[in-house]
């Protein structure tokens, strides 16, 4: 294989990709010469603007996670524009905080529909168009990237839906790596540490709390969003064929420790 980490003539559906950890993952793929949709609920200027910075195209496409609702959509719409779609990365989601004996139904619900089965339902979707579309001259359909989390090992405190979603979407990458392995879809995941974005602010305004992360990480430092993009580029690749099933912890050895 010349270029295994080659996305030449690819399609990738990227869900979040307005900033942060989806914005960098779209960027990389779109790096390594995969077209990208981008499917949220902002829409991902920034993001659009460094994809098409390297030449690719982009579209975006407007879509709430919160349901089942756009999911169908979502897949017609991207290949309605690009004809097909070869990758997946599964990186919209949410977190609800509150200490487990005061956790609302509503907060629960919210977090387990967006994180899990709205996940779920958009890669039973993606699924079912590459197998229509037939396997590339590899024997590959697809490629399926799901965003989990540390907290997919290990438990945390006072997030009990984001820690159930994430833990639970670890088992799904499994299933869906043992359904779908032998149809030439490779199903993976990413969990990432803890990275430098908006949502990890208030973390590291607060000197204890930062001290404290960065005394566990053995890498001495956030991680960066573009230090997620070439994870995402080998599980996209030809590289990663006969990679099934696996969460790849991005987190500076964080796990290690």
């Amino acid at each position: 294989m010349a270029t295994p980490f080659s996305l030449e003539g690819k399609v990738a559906l990227v869900t979040g990709a307005n900033t942060g950890l989806g914005q960098a993952i779209a960027v990389a793929l779109a790096e390594a010469g995969a077209d990208i949709a981008a499917a949220g609920r902002s829409a991902p200027t920034e993001t659009q603007a460094a994809v098409e910075a390297t030449g690719r195209r982009f579209l975006s496409i407007k879509a709430d996670f919160g349901s089942t609702e756009p999911v169908q959509r979502v897949v017609d719409e991207a290949v309605g524009t690009f004809g097909k779609v070869d990758i997946l990365v599964n990186n919209a989601g949410i977190i609800r905080r509150a200490d487990s004996i005061d956790f609302s139904e509503a907060d629960w619900d919210a977090v387990m529909d967006t994180n899990l089965k709205v996940v779920f339902f958009l890669t039973q979707a993606f699924a079912r168009q590459v197998l229509k579309q037939g396997p590339d001259a590899r024997g590959v359909a697809g490629k399926v990237i799901n965003i989990a989390s540390l907290l997919s090992f290990q438990g945390g405190i006072r997030v009990p839906s984001y820690t159930a979603s994430k833990s639970g979407l670890a088992g799904l990458t499994k299933i869906l790596a043992n359904e779908w392995a032998t149809k030439g879809i490779n199903v993976n995941a990413i969990a990432p540490g803890y990275f430098d974005t908006n949502n990890t602010e208030a973390l590291r305004a607060d000197q204890d709390r930062n001290a404290a992360i960065l005394a566990r990480i053995p890498a001495g430092r956030w991680g960066q969003p573009s230090d997620i993009g070439g994870a995402a580029v080998f599980l996209a690749s030809g590289a990663a064929d006969y990679v099934q099933g696996v969460t790849l912890p991005v987190d500076g050895g964080w796990l290690a420790r």
